[in-house]
């Protein structure tokens, strides 16, 4: 029997293979037409998928993609390399850009420090050249000699001129006041974000770096002023859940304010890419992966990839960025290829069953692996 059914199967090869030989130039064209459409109808549903996995910002009614594509590399020479150690320029973040947009990504977190004004130069550049929009969050910086509520007003025209925009659609405060030196100004900042709304110059506000208690003085004197806030950036991944474990998710929740993750693959660890003995990112990211950081992930970077290859082959980054959506926050991707856009676009369309959450959640629970920023704790 089985002898048989082996027979028939090679007989089948072989007349494919004799039909594929014979087949006219016409044959063949048509052939190739149908294999297009359908590669095209699949890129098509793949795209719309991407496009309806969307989130609301705070209370404001203003909807973005589930997760955002961050543009801190586009012109960052001390910490990513561009255009040096990194291995990638201005012709990479281009087509990064032109990733995000094939992929039906909506939605570029910038800032006003990024490339010293780079970054948010880039993203007007590549919007305007390529005649396509997204939707854009940009962030004030309260350096010691800003500390008035006009400041955050006059620096987002600045930000406005570089993108070659209006209005953004969410503006931040991308940490509190320096300690001594400007840390009364904090509520002077929130006031100016009321400003930089009222004037129409952003379409929403939020803070960063804000830990429980600022969250909350932020959130009053927003509602004091009749403008919500809209949402709280802070570092959160399957490496650093401190902002899980303290309550700030928690009361985000509870006031309606988004929680937007940065580093949500921890700079690259949690990618699966890295391994103890192998090759590391070069520049200030070198000291992140030592090979006793690289070894003690590799129970977690196992498991990502079960779960992972359960949902039709997802990587482990994407597991990782899908586990922070699963946990009601936004997460920001970097991005500086148009492969890398790609790939966190995949991250969208689907999510993590509870289960599969709870057994990321006891892998990662005592790894204490990345560490904070000190703005979190101003």
């Amino acid at each position: 029997m089985a002898q048989a059914q082996l027979g028939l199967m090679q007989t089948s090869v072989v007349r494919s293979r004799q039909c594929k030989s014979c087949l006219t130039p016409r044959m063949r064209t048509i052939r190739a037409t149908r294999a297009s459409s359908v590669s095209n109808a699949a890129s098509t549903s793949a795209k719309q998928a991407v496009q309806d996995d969307q989130a609301e910002l705070g209370k404001t009614g203003i909807k973005v993609n589930s997760l955002a594509i961050g543009a801190w590399q586009w012109g960052d020479k001390s910490f990513w390399g561009y255009d040096t150690y990194g291995g990638y320029g201005e012709d990479e973040i281009r087509k990064a850009y032109q990733g995000i947009v094939d992929s039906g990504l909506n939605f570029v977190d910038t800032a006003e420090v990024y490339g010293f004004g780079k970054s948010e130069k880039y993203l007007g550049d590549f919007q305007r050249k390529t005649n396509t929009s997204v939707k854009i969050a940009t962030k004030f910086a309260p350096v010691p000699w800003r500390c008035t509520s006009d400041a955050p007003v006059k620096a987002l025209k600045g930000s406005l001129d570089r993108l070659n925009q209006k209005s953004v659609d969410l503006y931040q405060i991308h940490w509190p006041g320096f300690p001594v030196l400007n840390s009364w100004a904090n509520d002077a900042f929130c006031k100016g974000l009321v400003k930089c709304h009222q004037q129409g110059l952003a379409k929403a506000v939020g803070v960063s770096n804000y830990n429980v208690n600022r969250l909350q003085r932020a959130n009053d004197i927003m509602k004091d002023s009749g403008v919500p806030l809209a949402s709280d950036q802070v570092q959160f991944s399957l490496l650093y859940r401190k902002h899980e474990k303290e309550g700030l998710l928690a009361k985000a929740k509870e006031l309606g304010v988004s929680v937007i993750a940065y580093s949500p693959l921890a700079q690259g660890l949690l990618t699966g890419k890295y391994t103890a003995g192998g090759s590391k990112p070069g520049g200030p990211r070198t000291a992140i992966f030592s090979d006793d950081k690289l070894e003690k992930l590799q129970p977690l970077v196992g498991l990502m990839k079960d779960i992972g290859s359960g949902h039709g082959g997802m990587t482990p980054a994407q597991v990782a960025i899908n586990w922070v959506m699963c946990k009601g926050a936004i997460p920001i991707v970097g991005s500086k290829s148009y492969e890398h856009a790609q790939s966190a676009a995949g991250a969208l369309g689907w999510r993590l069953s509870p289960d599969q959450v709870s057994a990321l959640d006891a892998a990662s629970d005592n790894l204490q692996i990345a560490v904070g920023l000190p703005f979190e704790n101003w």
